[in-house]
């Protein structure tokens, strides 16, 4: 039976109603420009980086091209406040946490698309190729009041490429790795404008696990990544229509059981949507989206197939009452379905649960400033047909004391609803159930922060923040059910420094946090208590450019025990060699360190990457 086939029947209506708009368009026109110092993560409007109230990290498409990173995990993973966990290779399990908060508990978007599966409440990163991203924005701290449920650590919102012109790259190396990517856009002069980006990554991978456990075996875990995004833009009069897409199929050898033959899983993803945005009259200006995303994971081994719809519309409005006053609101409505099929299941038909819910928001934000203060408002009421209501807000005080000291402090709200597995699972045999009558799980945030710029090459940040988390999922009780039992306490700080002249580039950012079990005291597992990441730029000047980055944590708990500290260093050697024409070679885990991020995983050992792109001329 084709459980995708008989349940969403209408798998691929989105990508086909989005490709229908993109060749409607007649005209081709230039993307907007995104200004590298400006986000629109944290209060759903623009604002520059220096006048946010939150802690937020901006990674750029040049980033991205000049970084050691082979893999978005590895990318993250060297940012403040952020700690990754991966069973072994590529296209393995991969988890992000923000300040301590369960991987659950960050609000992951493409492209303003909720991305996370229905069914588990996860997005799993490692499908996600570098290659399909133009930039990442990370907000650090509860964003419920404007964004909804699940941004209890954070947000991370990632924007799919825009590219321009011709351009395409091949790649080789370690664990007969190969593949590439080639993208296209093109524009005109009346503002519309049309790109896509292709990609494929194939790797025989390693052996990740003790091939003498249990559930160990000596079998290479090889993965295939295939990708393809599309975008474009059209003007109509003073509003804007455009359109964007992301198609990812990953493809997964693990190890489901002992001996030679490793299991498979296949994961496909598609999110995407249209906007229609523009100026209503003076300085009142809108946004209307529609998007929506799927999630499929098909392992055979298990006899399990998990699939999961999100379906959105979006309204949101800036309402300018002067350079020192901006009123943000909107609403929003989403859909999200989830069928899990189980081959052992007890019912005749192999489905555990086909269940639906709906959500109907409205929220309201204010940003003001008065001299050197400023200060942001906002509240937002959620009302799910699941569990109820749920009221959440948030406020922000920044004093720009002089023009090299800004002081700031937040306190904020937020709330996970509970996912479809925590909810109707009818678990193992009896035991780790759902239970349809689980409430939200909530939050509490208080953060204090400074900020020092003696000047423009010298940036020095130091956060600190404490977050109270109650109502949290655990199985626990009769049969290790769900139910709404645990605490969390989640403590921090973080300090970084940037420093920036001519050819040099190099900081270091230091997050130090205790997440607890609140009840029990016990370390919430594979969160570092203390993580150290440095990086070096250097451009030559003659086409040669370095990178170096270096990454640090100390020991933390998971199951079954502790994982021990580690510390890896990462290094790329970039070549311009001819107009157009770019070699990189990136190495991977320099002095070959062993560690594992989750108990009984292995990591790469030391491996190479080399990259040969070309972009046609302008």
């Amino acid at each position: 039976m084709s459980l995708h086939s008989n349940v969403f029947p209408r798998r691929r209506a989105l990508a086909v109603a989005v490709a229908s708009i993109i060749v409607s368009a007649s005209a081709l026109a230039d993307p907007p420009t995104d200004l590298d110092s400006v986000v629109v993560t944290g209060t759903r409007h623009a604002q520059t980086v220096d006048d946010s109230l939150a802690a937020v990290t901006v990674i750029t498409r040049a980033d991205i091209e000049r970084s050691p990173a082979t893999d978005v995990i590895t990318l993250l993973a060297q940012q403040v406040g952020v700690d990754v966990a991966r069973t072994g290779g590529a296209g393995q399990s991969s988890s992000v946490f923000l300040r301590g908060a369960n991987a659950n508990q960050t609000l992951v978007l493409i492209d303003g698309i909720r991305v996370a599966s229905a069914s588990n409440g996860f997005f799993d990163f490692a499908h996600l190729p570098l290659g399909q991203i133009e930039r990442i924005e990370i907000v650090r701290g509860p964003r419920a009041a404007y964004w909804g449920s699940d941004a209890i650590g954070g947000v991370i919102q990632i924007f799919t490429r825009k590219p321009k012109g011709f351009s395409a790259d091949a790649f080789a190396g370690s664990y007969a790795r190969r593949g590439g990517d080639v993208a296209f856009g093109a524009s005109n002069a009346d503002g519309a404008y049309i790109g896509m980006t292709a990609g494929i990554d194939h790797q025989r991978g390693f052996p990740a696990t003790d091939p003498f456990n249990p559930f160990g075996s000596p079998a290479d875990d090889g993965y295939a990544n295939r990708n393809a995004s599309v975008r474009g833009a059209i003007v109509l009069g003073t509003q804007t229509l455009s359109v964007a897409a992301l198609h990812t199929d990953g493809d997964t050898q693990f190890a489901g059981g002992p001996g030679p033959a490793p299991a498979r899983s296949q994961a496909r993803n598609t999110s995407g949507g249209a906007t229609l945005a523009g100026t209503v009259v003076g300085g009142w200006a809108q946004s209307l989206s529609v998007g929506g995303a799927d999630a499929d994971l098909d392992t055979p081994v298990y006899a399990s197939r998990y699939a999961s719809r999100r379906s959105s519309v979006d309204w949101v409005n800036t309402l300018t009452v002067n350079a020192d006053n901006a009123f943000v609101f909107g609403g929003n409505w989403q859909r999200q379905r989830g069928v899990s099929y189980n081959g052992f299941s007890v019912n005749p038909d192999g489905i555990d649960y086909a269940r639906s819910t709906t959500n109907a928001a409205g929220f309201v934000g204010y940003d003001g400033r008065l001299g050197a203060q400023h200060v942001e408002l906002a509240i937002r009421h959620d009302r799910n047909s699941q569990f109820g209501g749920a009221t959440t807000g948030s406020a922000a005080w920044g004093w720009q004391i002089d023009p090299a000291w800004r002081l700031r402090a937040s306190w904020g709200q937020g709330f996970r609803a509970p996912s479809f597995d925590e909810l109707y699972s009818p678990g193992f045999f009896g035991f780790y159930s759902g239970n349809p009558n689980l409430h939200p799980e909530r939050s509490q945030n208080w953060e204090a922060g400074v900020e020092f710029k003696p000047s423009s090459e010298h940036v020095f940040t130091l956060s600190a923040w404490r977050t109270r988390v109650r109502d949290l999922i655990s199985f626990d009780g009769v049969n290790f059910s769900a139910i709404n039992v645990a605490r969390a306490a989640l403590d921090g700080a973080e300090l970084s420094y940037r420093y920036t002249h001519g050819s040099w580039s190099a900081g270091a950012a230091l997050t130090i946090q205790d997440a607890r079990n609140a009840d029990t005291d016990a370390q919430l597992l594979r969160r570092p208590r203390r993580k150290l990441a440095a990086d070096l730029r250097y451009d030559f000047g003659n086409g040669w450019q370095l990178a170096v980055d270096g990454l640090t944590a100390s020991s933390r708990q998971d199951f079954g025990g502790p994982l021990g500290g580690y510390a890896v260093f990462n290094l790329a050697a970039s070549w311009n060699f001819h107009h157009g024409w770019r070699a990189q070679l990136r190495l991977d885990n320099v002095f070959a360190k062993d560690y594992e991020l989750a108990r009984g995983y292995d990591t790469p050992d030391r491996n190479v990457l080399l990259t040969v792109s070309w972009q046609r001329p302008d």
